[in-house]
């Protein structure tokens, strides 16, 4: 592994749980990690808000922390992991800010090629931002970067989409879609050389996993265009699976998450997945952000291979707040709750 080392030691904490997949037993409450949006000046920037309790249906901003974002640009897309050695956390981002920028076709083919990290032990104070390289010249961005513990090697693939463009195109005009790239870490200060891990031949972004029983299922944004040719489910989420967490060969599950279903009203778009296990126990959480439109909207089914997520209802334990854009839900332990839990103003 061709390491790229940055940063300081960071010292463990032995209070905090596992990784953060599976749980031993039902979370106490949940630490959301969001963005607003570019529509205002200081929407690219990370902030957190906390469930204080088991169902996911009371949620207060943690004001005590201050928003993530790098000085000179802004930040999209968190991604929450929990140490795996108890260590602490990682947060991941986008390194990208819109509001005031060129715009989009420019950002896609002249980002950032950099991660975006931060460290913590207690999920209060942040070490960071750090910029780590983890794409080469020739690629145009690195968009919405996720990590998932691998239980058989021990280390984390860590994942993003980019556009890579040939060496010849310095303007960047020709041809380039997206595509999951991914890399290994051990320690988020040191990575591999990236490789392509998912390439349908089209766009797609936004890629996130959960392991459950053997199995890595995989959720990602299908980012063609709609109207295009054979593609129906433009702008909606597909599932994959795997018994191979790195591999490039997943089988298809389920394509048009979000979409609505017999008859049930679906969204207009969808990105950002997030999967998380449901609040009373049965079956699994399908949160999806709703792009401009109603941000996260909840959906539910019994099985991660099941071909149908219908919308959840406030019954079902999942009431979200408005506003929050494409990022990440991290279950906690009631230590981590009370710790959290004096971030928030009194009588708020």
């Amino acid at each position: 592994m061709r390491a790229r080392t940055h940063h300081r030691h960071q010292a463990a904490d032995t209070a905090t749980p596992d990784s953060g997949g599976a749980r031993s037993q039902r979370p106490a409450g949940y630490l959301f990690a969001y963005f607003a949006g570019e529509h205002r000046p200081d929407g690219e920037q990370i902030r957190f808000a906390l469930c204080d309790g088991p169902r996911m249906d009371r949620w207060q901003e943690l004001t005590g922390v201050p928003p993530l974002a790098p000085a000179d640009g802004g930040a999209r897309d968190p991604f929450l992991i929990r140490a795996a050695d108890g260590s602490g956390y990682h947060l991941l981002a986008t390194d990208l800010r819109i509001h005031g920028s060129d715009g989009w076709e420019r950002a896609i083919a002249h980002g950032s090629r950099n991660l975006l990290l931060w460290h913590s032990t207690d999920l209060r104070d942040w070490d960071g931002p750090h910029r780590v390289e983890v794409m080469p010249e020739q690629a145009g961005c690195v968009w919405a970067p996720e990590a998932v513990h691998d239980p058989h090697s021990g280390q984390y693939l860590v994942f993003w989409a980019s556009t890579v463009y040939s060496e010849e195109d310095h303007e960047r005009l020709g041809p380039a879609h997206h595509r999951m790239y991914c890399a290994i870490t051990s320690d988020f200060r040191a990575f591999s050389d990236a490789w392509v891990w998912l390439d349908k031949g089209w766009p797609v972004i936004d890629s996130t996993v959960v392991e459950h029983q053997g199995w890595f299922y995989r959720f990602t944004k299908d980012e063609r265009s709609p109207g295009t040719p054979d593609a129906p489910d433009a702008k909606f989420v597909f599932v994959e699976r795997s018994r191979d967490l790195a591999s490039p060969h997943y089988e298809l599950v389920a394509q048009g998450v979000g979409r609505g279903v017999d008859g049930v009203p679906g969204l207009a778009h969808a990105e950002g997945p997030i999967v998380l296990p449901a609040p009373d126990g049965r079956g699994w959480l399908l949160l999806l952000d709703e792009f401009e439109g109603r941000g996260y909207v909840p959906f539910r089914a019994e099985r991660l291979d099941s071909p149908r997520w219908l919308p959840a209802g406030d019954a079902d334990g999942c009431l979200l707040p408005p506003g929050l854009r494409h990022g990440s839900v991290l279950p906690l332990s009631g230590g981590e709750c009370a710790k959290l839990r004096s971030l928030i103003p009194a009588g708020a």
